[in-house]
């Protein structure tokens, strides 16, 4: 029996000895909940006095109103703290006391560790018509082991923006979407922006490697354009991918950029921003950024840099937060529609409208005007539709986008060996894998 099904019993047992468990909420108590009605919990990661709380407010009003007499959905909102904590460490507390809601929001590059410990479960089963109305990324991103666990309330994306007037000064264009320059011919053009660069006091890439999601959200895409990977398919392993030859040999490609002088090795506040940067890779709320607070910088969104081998396949980034049905509800049919309806085309336009987050639903996409007539969102859909990837799907997700960040900073920034910063990484993704590959 595997260890996590162990868990699943376990904590389980727990949670029946205790009498802890959610409490059972009579129809009247609630303003809106009726004789009759079957009660739905939900919890999301926000404030609710934000524009994304409100958005999610609105929703869950909208959904009662639709399934008003048969449904009753009851949201609390519970904020994250600076550190990610707070809202996590809330759904943490609650699978050992049995006190999980009906549905919680579940960052999507953790879906597989949520499906894996037990803690959320597939919904039941949709047609391939309610599938298709979901960009293929987020269908992918809540498949675990084959199963649909999770839909997303929105998506996301990472431009390479760029900034017009620099490169017209150097007399660079620009391709088109389905002819990405290469990495070859992406440092090629870095070395033609360096003389003008330097007259700016900048240099050519606005790039760095944070701590936390962003280096692996941002850079794992060099990694699948090249034909590697960093789990093996079904999650639990990692030794000779993540740190295979043709990873290490992109490694060894940011190495260059740092050391040819194409990127700062310390971060420079703004510098994109300040127009001493031509290039500069960050997410997609960069595009209302730069329209809101830097309108004279002419914006354009460049086709993500490929592999000189790559395949055509998919690489870019997505991900983010989806809804998914907890293992605790016993009502998964409610808990399933409550999921579809938090992100379908009518929640997801409240999402954009209020936040500008990119929506998960083709049909969105085909209503929202910025599609259409902006073309840098119009790009940032188009990567989103034909080439995103989600992140890795492992059970030990957070261990493996943080190596992926010490690894690139050590090798690329410090000039640490590439092999053996790699191999180091293995072992320690390793050491938390092994609950999971125990019969």
């Amino acid at each position: 029996m595997k260890r996590t099904v162990l868990i699943a019993i376990a904590l389980a047992v727990i949670a029946a000895l205790s009498g802890c468990g959610q409490k059972t909420v009579q129809p009247g108590v609630i303003a809106g909940f009726d004789q009759g009605e079957e009660y739905l919990k939900i919890w999301v990661h926000s404030i609710e006095d934000t524009p994304e709380g409100q958005a999610y407010r609105e929703a869950v009003d909208n959904f009662n109103d639709k399934y008003n007499g048969r449904y009753f959905a009851d949201i609390e909102f519970i904020p994250r703290n600076d550190s990610g904590g707070g809202y996590s460490d809330k759904v943490n507390a609650s699978v050992m006391s049995g006190d999980l809601p009906d549905v919680i929001t579940v960052d999507g590059p953790n879906i597989s560790a949520y499906a894996a410990n037990g803690i959320i479960q597939p919904l039941s089963e949709l047609t391939e018509e309610e599938k298709g109305v979901y960009l293929d990324s987020i269908i992918e991103q809540g498949t675990v082991g084959g199963e649909l666990y999770a839909l997303g309330a929105m998506e996301s994306s990472v431009g390479l923006y760029y900034n017009k007037d620099i490169l017209a000064e150097a007399g660079i264009d620009v391709p088109g979407a389905g002819n990405p320059w290469t990495l070859s011919e992406f440092k090629e053009i870095l070395e033609k922006l360096k003389p003008v660069m330097k007259k700016k006091g900048g240099y050519p890439l606005d790039m760095t490697f944070p701590t936390g999601e962003a280096s692996i959200y941002y850079y794992a895409p060099f990694i699948w354009s090249n034909g590697g990977d960093l789990v093996s398919e079904d999650g639990l392993k990692v030794d000779g991918i993540f740190n295979s030859e043709k990873n290490t040999e992109t490694m060894l490609y940011f190495k260059s950029l740092a050391d040819n002088e194409y990127m700062s090795r310390t971060p420079i506040e703004k510098l994109f921003e300040s127009g001493r940067a031509a290039f500069k890779f960050d997410g997609a709320w960069e595009v209302n950024n730069v329209y809101e607070s830097y309108p004279d910088i002419k914006l354009g969104v460049a086709p993500y840099v490929v592999s000189d081998d790559w395949d055509g396949g998919r690489y870019t980034p997505t991900g983010s937060w989806a809804y998914a049905a907890t293992s605790k509800t016993e009502n998964i049919e409610g808990a399933t529609e409550l999921v579809k309806w938090m992100s379908g085309t009518d929640s997801g336009l409240l999402i954009y409208e209020k936040t500008k987050n990119l929506p998960s639903t083709y049909a969105c996409y085909e209503r929202i005007s910025d599609f259409k007539e902006d073309e840098n969102y119009k790009a940032l859909y188009e990567q989103l539709r034909d080439y995103g990837h989600p992140r890795p799907k492992t059970p030990v997700y957070p261990q493996v986008s943080t190596s992926f960040q010490q690894t690139l900073e050590n090798i690329a920034i410090s000039g640490m060996d590439a092999k053996s910063e790699m191999d180091k990484s293995v072992e320690r993704i390793n050491a938390k894998l092994e609950r999971y590959n125990r019969e």
